[in-house]
């Protein structure tokens, strides 16, 4: 569904040059769910822009949904969706009427655009509000709104920028279930870029991490967890110089080379950590050394871009400026 190989893209700012994407090569085979994670000015939306033919690549080449984005925008853009982190919605429309003209754009008969219109407007929670202009609508509203019209056409390619900003727990939630809908039913391809950790960790089978503007990993959430962060084993004890024995002994085992210490605490970082702490216990206790709390944490999408790029993903998204994208280069 999408091949995209050596995809860059500069900015002119300030008459110095911004490489906002270095080369992505990027597959995503038919029905496949990819989240796309990364902070502001990572290069996440930028490469969505381009995959869709917003932006025009500064070199290399892309194939989506069976055409370049080069030389055939058109047919690309007929043949996806997309969600991007501005308004889709006109100023002075009514959201159901602009619902109903995006479904006849995309050649629906009037019929067909009002049966969808209103499957969507039940679905993302947009019927008390959906005979009512956009300008007067909140930000969650239009949010959900521009979801609905990316939506309209059910497309078997969808691009979803940053789909949940905005949006309270309970839409967010009816939201994916929206996602998982469109894909049972309709086999559809989707790629979405999201600072929620847990919404990739529940939705995609497949994430891939890009980190100034180039792709650092890419693998199922699990595969990632395992490679990249073990579980997290914390011991407490009565003593800080028990603890701190206790952080001796046991990263004397190979098997738990990884550690801190930190007062009565030991934090280990092993794999398989549920197996393995009833034998560490016991030994613990067999060395006279008994351990007064334990707790056993698995790892997070967070915990993997903290150990690929040694920073928070949630700090990195909070503080770092999104690139400009005002003048290419």
């Amino acid at each position: 569904m999408i091949h995209a190989s050596a995809l860059t893209k500069h900015f002119t700012t300030r008459k110095r040059t911004v490489e906002a994407v270095r080369g992505i090569d990027l597959n995503v085979e038919a029905g496949e769910m990819v989240a796309i994670l990364g902070p502001n000015g990572a290069g996440k939306s930028t490469t969505l822009r381009m995959l869709t033919t917003l932006l025009l690549p500064t070199s290399g080449t892309a194939q989506v949904a069976g055409a370049d984005i080069r030389t055939q925008p058109r047919q690309v853009r007929s043949r996806i969706g997309y969600v991007g982190q501005g308004t889709g919605s006109g100023y002075n429309q009514r959201g159901r009427d602009e619902l109903i003209s995006q479904g006849r754009a995309y050649g629906m008969s009037t019929d067909q655009a009002r049966r969808r219109a209103e499957e969507l407007i039940a679905s993302l929670d947009l019927s008390n509000v959906a005979d009512r202009r956009s300008s007067s609508l909140s930000g969650g509203q239009k949010r959900r709104l521009d979801i609905a019209l990316g939506l309209m056409h059910t497309p078997p390619l969808l691009f979803l920028d940053e789909p949940s900003t905005g949006l309270d727990p309970q839409n967010r939630a009816n939201l994916h279930e929206h996602i998982r809908e469109l894909r049972s039913r309709h086999d559809t391809t989707i790629v979405f870029t999201t600072h929620y950790l847990d919404e990739a960790d529940q939705l995609a089978e497949r994430v891939v991490v890009i980190d100034h503007g180039t792709i650092i990993a890419d693998d199922t959430p699990e595969r990632l967890k395992a490679e990249y962060a073990g579980d997290r084993i914390t011991l407490t004890f009565d003593r800080a110089d028990d603890a701190k024995r206790a952080f001796g002994h046991l990263m004397a085992r190979a098997e738990s080379a990884r550690g801190t210490h930190d007062g009565v605490r030991v934090v280990l970082e092993v794999d398989g950590g549920s197996r393995l702490a009833p034998a560490l216990l016991r030994e613990l206790e067999e060395a006279d050394l008994p351990v007064a709390a334990v707790e056993i944490a698995r790892p997070t999408l967070d915990d993997v871009f903290l150990n690929l790029t040694g920073r928070s993903l949630r700090d990195a998204a909070a503080s770092e400026p999104a690139a400009t994208q005002e003048v290419p280069a």
